[in-house]
């Protein structure tokens, strides 16, 4: 006889599937899985191996949290097709919670190299680091746009993303090189959002890749005019070429209380 064909009490069908028996009580009382025979005589809830596979997407289903009556429907009306269209559509929300991990675990790395930065960096500093091409979501802004618009203009953005939370992407102002290169300190013309593996779309800003001028500013807005300055003197003495946009963005505001203590970071793409 094909032992296959034997009954396993109920305390051995669930320890062959990793479960407590007591879920297998509660999936019959719900009418969710019965087993293949009760004794008449005490009652024990007797299981047969061939229905280990309908415990086992049972129990796959349940992981992927789909809910009972999804799963009582699912198993009135089973069959391969009804089964595809179901684990489809739970790929599908499982591909979108990775790629939403993803981004947090980039976002957290981020904030580590800054917080690693800031124990360590010399702000006086100026550098050149090899940054690879990104794609920027963008809103235009201009001298007379307001914080409270420059805000919901942000909003906006991060709705049209569907991001959860403004921790899922980096934050940042962009201001064209001409305008530095002409004085006009304050003319920033974008703010950008950076969403971690953000694919390209058309009308999205690219930051090129290649090499970069990198400083650093704290304190008093009213003094970064100076600060350009200085990177300006540091690309002339060095023979670097300023181009496309300077992207600043703060590295330090989930740490300080005072903006006394505010620290942007400067990139700008350079020709060596």
């Amino acid at each position: 006889m094909n032992k296959k064909n034997h009954l396993l009490t109920i305390g051995q069908f669930a320890s062959m599937h990793g479960i407590n028996k007591k879920t297998l009580m509660w999936y019959d009382e719900i009418g969710l899985f019965k087993p293949a025979s009760i004794n008449p005589e005490n009652g024990y809830r007797c299981y047969s191996y061939h229905q280990s596979a309908i415990l086992e997407t049972i129990l796959l289903l349940r992981e992927l949290d789909v809910s009972i009556p999804e799963i009582q429907i699912f198993l009135k009306n089973r069959s391969a097709e009804s089964l595809k269209c179901l684990l489809d559509e739970k790929i599908a929300d499982l591909d979108m919670q990775i790629t939403h991990l993803k981004a947090v675990r980039t976002t957290l790395c981020t904030h580590r190299r800054n917080m690693a930065a800031l124990l360590t960096m010399d702000l006086s500093e100026i550098s050149i680091i090899e940054k690879e091409e990104r794609c920027l979501i963008t809103v235009d802004i201009g001298r007379d746009t307001s914080f409270e618009e420059e805000v919901e203009l942000i909003t906006a953005e991060t709705e049209k993303y569907h991001l959860g939370r403004l921790h899922d992407a980096s934050y940042g102002s962009m201001i064209s090189v001409s305008s530095l290169l002409a004085g006009s300190f304050d003319d920033y013309s974008k703010l950008f959002i950076e969403i971690p593996f953000l694919a390209y779309k058309t009308g999205l800003h690219i930051s090129p890749g290649g090499a970069y001028l990198r400083a650093f500013h704290k304190g008093d807005w009213g003094r970064i005019p100076q600060r350009y300055e200085e990177i300006f003197a540091y690309a002339e003495k060095h023979g670097l070429t300023l181009q496309g946009f300077s992207y600043e963005m703060g590295i330090n505001e989930n740490v300080i209380d005072r903006m006394e203590d505010y620290i942007v970071q400067i990139e700008i793409p350079v020709l060596c």
